[in-house]
């Protein structure tokens, strides 16, 4: 199964791009909220991936973020919910707000979603109501930032492997990075990942 995609965006279009990776082109569904954050045709992008396989398929979809694709993948276990429907419900409303939505029972902001009727929203909030990320809902209930230190970490830990560096390395260099930082919300991925590769310099 494909986990990670990291190269340059070929093609780009909305909820779909293409990465070339090697030579080799990636043809990847993205929900609205990953394709804003994307640069243009020609830059540098990685992603995480959700591999779907069907007997007539072999989809990738693909996010920005770890919660992105927590929630897509909460999603589509939830019944009557495919990979389109998700990728849909992801593109209509940003997670922070999902999440909020779902833990007040709000079914006429998840109806307002093009593509979610009355009875995929009971069933959404039935199904996900527990099963969401805990520390994501926390955030989201305050009204905090959807960044989250455990969710930077493994983002942060994963980008080190991609680079090359041993796992037990990353997670040491990652953890010393944001120690760093005073609070959560001073450390974005950006400034996170710099100081975790000036901690495996040292």
């Amino acid at each position: 199964m494909i986990a990670h995609l990291r190269g340059s965006i070929l093609e780009k279009h909305p909820n779909r791009i293409v990465i070339d990776v090697n030579g080799v082109g990636y043809d990847v569904f993205v929900p609205l909220s990953t394709f804003y954050g994307l640069g243009e045709t020609g830059a540098a992008i990685a992603l995480r991936i959700h591999t779907h396989v069907r007997k007539d398929a072999f989809v990738l979809y693909g996010f920005a973020t770890l919660l992105e694709q927590e929630l897509f993948e909460r999603l589509v276990g939830v019944s009557g919910i495919g990979p389109k429907l998700a990728l849909a419900v992801l593109s209509g409303i940003e997670p922070q707000e999902f999440i909020r939505a779902i833990e007040r029972g709000d079914l006429a902001r998840l109806t307002a979603i093009p593509g979610v009727g009355k009875k995929t929203s009971e069933r959404i909030v039935l199904e996900l109501k527990d099963r969401l990320p805990r520390a994501q809902v926390a955030a989201a209930i305050a009204g905090a930032p959807a960044s989250d230190a455990p969710v930077l970490r493994d983002d942060v830990v994963s980008a080190l492997v991609n680079l090359g560096y041993h796992r037990p390395l990353a997670e040491k260099a990652a953890d010393a990075a944001l120690k760093t930082f005073p609070s959560a919300s001073d450390a974005t991925f950006e400034r996170a990942l710099k100081q975790a590769l000036r901690e495996v310099a040292k």
